[in-house]
This record gives C-alpha cells, sequence and structure tokens, in this order.
C-alpha cells in the first residue's frame, strides 16, 4: 500500500488563473483569509465586504466555523464565493451549505494550490521528488448571494 503524505498546513494561496475567473465574475471587494505567511487575519471576528473571496483553512473547525460565518453575511445580504474541499456526506453540507447555497460548482480535475514568495509571486512546491503535486482533495466553488433578499 502506497502511503500518501498529507501536508496540513493550512496556509496555502489561490492560483491567480482561478482567483481572476472567479474575480471577473463576482468583482471581489474582500478576502477574509488573505494568504500571508506569520501573519495572522482572524477573519471570523471581523465585518466582511459586500462581495466576498473566501478560501478558508482547510482543516475541519476553521472551514465549518467560515461557512457558517459566510452563511451570516449573507443573510445581512452580501455575496461570499468559497473555494472548498468537496464532502458532500458532512453535517457541513447537509445542513449549512446546500440549504443556503445559490450555486454549487465542482471543479474538474484538482486545483494545485501554492505558496507566495517574498516579494507576493506565487510558486507551486515542490515535492521529495523534484515535481509539483495536486492537492490532495477535489474542490468546489460554493456560492452564498444574499445581495436579491435586500433588493
Amino acid at each position: 500500500m502506497r502511503k500518501i503524505h498529507i501536508n496540513n498546513d493550512d496556509n496555502y494561496a489561490t492560483p491567480p488563473y482561478f482567483y481572476k475567473e472567479l474575480d471577473k465574475r463576482f468583482n471581489f471587494d474582500f478576502d477574509p483569509c488573505p494568504y500571508c505567511e506569520g501573519e495572522v487575519v482572524d477573519g471570523l471576528s471581523i465585518e466582511w465586504g459586500n462581495s466576498n473571496f473566501v478560501n478558508p483553512p482547510y482543516s475541519r473547525k476553521l472551514k465549518e466555523a467560515f461557512v457558517k460565518k459566510g452563511v451570516e453575511e449573507m443573510r445581512k445580504g452580501k455575496l461570499c464565493v468559497f473555494l472548498i474541499p468537496v464532502s458532500t456526506s458532512t453535517e457541513l453540507f447537509h445542513d449549512w451549505i446546500k440549504p443556503n447555497a445559490t450555486e454549487i460548482d465542482f471543479i474538474r480535475g484538482r486545483i494545485k494550490f501554492g505558496k507566495l514568495d517574498e516579494d507576493g509571486n506565487f510558486y507551486l512546491p515542490l515535492n521529495k521528488h523534484g515535481k509539483t503535486q495536486s492537492g490532495t482533495k477535489d474542490s468546489m466553488v460554493v456560492v452564498f448571494d444574499g445581495r436579491s433578499a435586500t433588493l
């Protein structure tokens, strides 16, 4: 049996091409989970913008907390677009995502999340064999759009 190494580091950046495609459509004005090494931004305790891009940490407790906060922000009339791992058998999916999402898109293939260098340039870390590898999970874009509820 092949052992798969899973890096549980919550600090990975969204590939710029992927973010740009979503930003063209949704015109984001805030990111409560910005990628930053060493610096902590507590997106759970601050007010979010009107159009939010959210790629939360993938550890279970933090991911759940951000999804629940996104639903709260949606109920205030805001747009929250999440990039999260596919986990359709979970309570989070059935109790929070499915009943509140205005759109769910499953991403074909696996996204290669990366890191940012000290100049802010995106790069893909190499594994021990000198190759980049895709994420260990499938991804989905989940949209909570509360804008029409406030019109």
